[in-house]
């Protein structure tokens, strides 16, 4: 039974309302770089190349160090451009560049990633970058998925964001405990429920699988129900009606949502993705779904030897589908005075040499095309593993529709607590997939009639 209620709101009506509440919540946050400059209407300027521009990395504290080096690197390099940079926690980033796209203050570059590159779109916010790309010294060196990827998610033929690595899901798994339970590797989704079961001692605080029930839990069991239903398109063929729902998707998240404290730890109904991946490293946990991000953090905590990280498990007819691989990218920001100065940044960033630095650090895919043939790539398994499946014909991406608007929002705090029922026995995986699909059915209805 359907027990969600149609939302009457139009979608820009939410968007601004979910605009409005981010600038209420962030009043009080830190202006770090904020030299005034106006908001997404503000058209900005080329300026001379040189001088100061303002850098909000989207993944501040994580990526900190890296980012320090890329321009330290690039200052060098150009030392006619200083670069301020201003690290955001990933929670906080969304919220931090819709209030400074109200009141003004927004930097010159940013992290602008698939996901939330249409609400920051919409609101005219950022400076198409194909002709600055089709003249510079990147055209023709970044991968051509990638593009399309940030290309799609402003469903338009602009490009907001230059790609600088894909993120994809992996399947983590220890080696050792595998290897003494006797286990094979999980690379089919009935070996991973098997290997889930048999590795669990709860009595011993042993576990075989972990979980996300907190912050970007949708994801991943948008993941995990595409993964073993073996859908592979997210709309059905009228393109009006999202596949969420379907049967095979309903039974998909039953099984999936019932390993939660039978195979699974009780906290992972709270955890995010560090507090998740901080209990995997601890403990005594078989399996953990993630992304390239963390295995750094797996290595640092294990050694190379007892983990591997492998492409998400082969479901139906042996097929593996994933949901759409997250690319991040850099954005140019309309409102900045110093826009040649901006792209020579941007340039530098998804360079060869940078783009490698940066997702070796990260252990995710160069965008650039030269960085990706790097020896490193191919001496870091799980990088080397999902950029193969990634181009091999092995894996299908389902491509999440990015280019709403509300998506973040249906994606996130509409359901995010809703999921948590699901854990928890209070609301049934059936419930819980019409009310999300009836959400993503009539932002997709209110989006094709502004853009038919």
């Amino acid at each position: 039974m359907n027990t969600s209620k149609r939302r009457s709101t139009t979608g820009r009506q939410r968007l601004s309302a979910a605009v409005a509440l981010s600038a209420v919540l962030a009043l009080t946050a830190t202006a770090c770089g904020d030299d005034g400059s106006g908001g997404g209407g503000d058209k900005g300027d080329d300026g001379s190349g040189t001088g100061k521009i303002v850098f909000w990395d989207n993944n501040g504290g994580v990526r900190t160090d890296v980012w320090k080096e890329i321009i330290a690197d690039f200052e060098k390099a150009n030392p006619d451009v200083d670069v301020e940079y201003v690290g955001i926690a990933s929670t906080e980033y969304q919220s931090k560049v819709d209030t400074a796209i109200q009141g003004g203050g927004l930097p010159d570059v940013g992290g602008v990633g698939a996901a939330m590159l249409a609400g920051f779109a919409a609101q005219e916010a950022l400076e198409p970058l194909e002709n600055r790309l089709t003249g510079s010294s990147l055209n023709g060196q970044l991968n051509d998925d990638m593009i399309t990827s940030l290309k799609a998610a402003g469903d338009s033929e602009r490009l907001y964001s230059v790609p600088t690595s894909a993120n994809n899901g992996v399947l983590y798994y220890r080696t050792d405990l595998f290897e003494k339970a006797g286990l094979d590797e999980p690379t089919t989704w009935d070996a991973f429920y098997e290997a889930a079961e048999k590795l669990t001692d709860a009595d011993e605080n042993e576990f075989g699988y972990t979980i996300r029930g907190g912050a970007g839990s949708i994801a991943q069991a948008l993941d995990a129900m595409y993964g073993q239903s073996g859908i592979t398109s997210f709309w059905d063929t009228s393109g009006e009606k999202s596949t969420v729902n379907d049967p095979k998707n309903v039974a998909a998240l039953e099984k999936y949502a019932a390993l939660f404290k039978k195979v699974t730890p009780a906290a992972d109904l709270n955890n995010d993705f560090t507090k998740m991946v901080a209990q995997w490293d601890s403990g005594t946990i078989g399996m953990l779904n993630h992304n390239l991000g963390s295995y750094q953090d797996h290595v640092k905590a294990f050694g190379a030897d007892k983990f591997r990280g492998i492409p998400q498990p082969i479901g139906p007819g042996g097929k593996r589908v994933q949901v759409s691989n997250p690319v991040d990218g850099l954005g140019m920001f309309k409102s900045s005075k110093n826009k040649d100065a901006a792209w020579k940044f941007i340039e530098f960033a998804a360079g060869h040499a940078s783009n490698s630095t940066f997702n070796q650090s990260a252990g995710q895919v160069p965008a650039n095309l030269e960085a990706a043939k790097d020896p490193w790539v191919s001496e870091a398994e799980p990088t080397k593993l999902a950029a193969e499946a990634l181009t091999d014909g092995s894996t299908t991406i389902v491509q999440l529709p990015y280019y709403l608007p509300d998506w973040n929002t249906i994606s996130k705090a509409d359901n995010e607590p809703n999921f948590q029922k699901v854990l928890l026995g209070k609301m049934s995986a059936e419930d819980f997939l019409n009310t999300l699909a009836d959400q993503l059915n009539e932002a997709q209805a209110e989006w094709n009639e502004q853009h038919g």
